[in-house]
């Protein structure tokens, strides 16, 4: 889909399809071929690797095939990389272009649930793995933040804080509860502050706060991230086949018929036969792994670019990052890019059960365009100017997906029943949030090691009794 720009108040255009459906059906679960470019799709058109071997027959065998090219395939193989795994050893199969999937179409936030999450998470998992799960997270920010200035990694990172806000009476009691519970249990919120009233509306801009969290946090580019990783490793000898999706994993045999612990994976450009298999790939994880389809479930959700206008730019512009909030399920999330001087509005549309996984052409839904368009004219103290120049206000709408669990949390390590398959999945929405860990601990638990040895939180290990416990739960969005 060609990319829409707006230039009028609420001139949001509508979406249009290429035709693209018809060409894939017969692959229900897979990423569609031709989506629609994000912002951060739009801004990284010459990555050298985006189309890496998209012609190209699949080697025969390698020892560690990835499947993905996200942030979470591409930090597993910069970890396997890091632990002594030379780079020939390492194959990474990606559907499309290189880092096409949710790592290049969301938000680029790296905010760590602070507290809110922890009432849920203990009803579900205890209070004990609730508070692991909230640490967790914030170690994750403080470990990608090392990460990026150690390597200089020019991700456009922005390590700055974020702020709940509270658009309702009801909401601030609900986020009162939470720090309170959360604080009894022994967390630590001692970065975390707090304001209403009229502090919390001077402070945030937005006029109709009630109240307001702040912790720290950050942003990034998300698909610049995930390109210096695959160059990272490429130049370290991984090799990274694109447009190639993995249609079928099956058990390998040798010649004289002895099982060995390998698996065939089937591409539209040949089999490739591996010792270890990493699933990374998130919300179409039940595509490979169909023990996963009443558990990984795909969500749509819709971003939106705003340039801003002259009443929130220069000395005025905001350089927090914010979730605007009426309930868990009724937000808005916000982030302003340094560089690129934009705003971002995200409004997650909670879609269980997408038949794809995915939207059929990633072609963004009208009225949540409009009503985010309303949104940003009407939240903030200052951005009710009727006047608008060419190319101030609403500007770009795309669709990604976010892979939910009915548990709230993601699926690490060995796939029961299948050695020699691993997964790295589900993340929940907080994929910037918990990859940077789950990665490299996934790396431990190939490489032999115990779960202790990861530093994340047992509730987040794969396991056939997880499954089974969670069968026939709804979503427990804890967002």
């Amino acid at each position: 889909m060609a990319p829409h720009a707006v230039t009028d108040d609420e001139g949001v255009p509508e979406p249009s399809t290429n035709g693209v459906e018809e060409r894939y059906k017969g692959h229900r679960s897979l990423p569609v071929p031709e989506p629609c470019l994000s912002y951060w799709h739009r801004t990284t058109r010459a990555f050298p690797y985006l189309n890496e071997n998209s012609d190209e027959e699949v080697p025969t065998s390698t020892k560690y095939l990835i499947i993905g090219s996200g942030l979470s395939g591409s930090f597993t193989a910069w970890s396997l990389v890091d632990s002594g795994v030379p780079g020939s050893d390492i194959v990474i199969l990606e559907a499309r272009e290189a880092v096409s999937g949710a790592s290049g179409r969301n938000a680029g936030h790296c905010r760590p649930d602070a507290f809110r999450g922890f009432s849920a998470y203990a009803k579900v998992h205890g209070a004990e793995q609730a508070k692991k799960i909230v640490e967790n997270e914030k170690l994750v920010f403080e470990k990608l933040d090392a990460f990026v200035r150690e390597h200089e990694v020019p991700c456009d990172l922005n390590s700055t804080t974020t702020f709940d806000v509270c658009l309702t009476p009801e909401f601030a009691a609900y986020e009162k509860e939470s720090f309170e519970a959360y604080k009894a249990a022994g967390g630590d919120v001692f970065h975390v502050n707090f304001y209403e009233g009229d502090e919390a509306r001077s402070r945030t801009k937005v006029k109709e706060a009630v109240a307001a969290y702040e912790w720290p946090a950050g942003s990034s580019h998300p698909a610049k991230l995930g390109q210096w990783l695959l160059t990272a490793v490429i130049t370290k000898g991984v090799h990274l086949w694109t447009h190639c999706p993995a249609t079928a994993v099956s058990k390998h045999l040798s010649r004289d018929m002895v099982e060995t612990p390998r698996w065939n994976v089937r591409t539209p450009r040949g089999t490739i036969a591996a010792e270890t298999v990493v699933h990374c790939t998130n919300a179409y994880a039940s595509y490979l792994l169909p023990q996963l389809s009443t558990f990984v479930t795909p969500n749509r959700a819709q971003a939106h670019t705003f340039i801003r206008i002259a009443s929130l730019s220069g000395a005025k512009a905001l350089d927090k990052t914010m979730s605007l909030r009426y309930s868990l399920r009724h937000f808005f999330s916000f982030m302003q890019r340094q560089g690129g001087w934009y705003c971002s509005l995200w409004h997650f549309a909670q879609q269980p059960g997408v038949e794809r996984g995915d939207d059929p052409k990633h072609i963004y839904n009208h009225e949540i365009a409009a009503t985010a368009a309303k949104a940003f004219q009407s939240l903030f103290v200052e951005a009710e100017s009727k006047q608008r120049r060419h190319g101030e206000g609403a500007d770009h709408y795309w669709t990604g997906i976010i892979a939910m669990t009915p548990d709230s949390v993601p699926m690490i390590g060995a796939v029961d029943g299948m050695d020699g398959q691993w997964i790295c999945a589900g993340f929940n929405g907080h994929g910037m949030a918990r990859i940077w860990t789950c990665a490299p601990g996934l790396v431990k638990l190939i490489k032999g090691e115990p779960w202790s040895a990861t530093g994340l939180p047992e509730c987040f290990e794969y396991s056939k009794e997880r499954l089974e416990k969670n069968k026939n739960q709804e979503l427990k969005s804890v967002w």
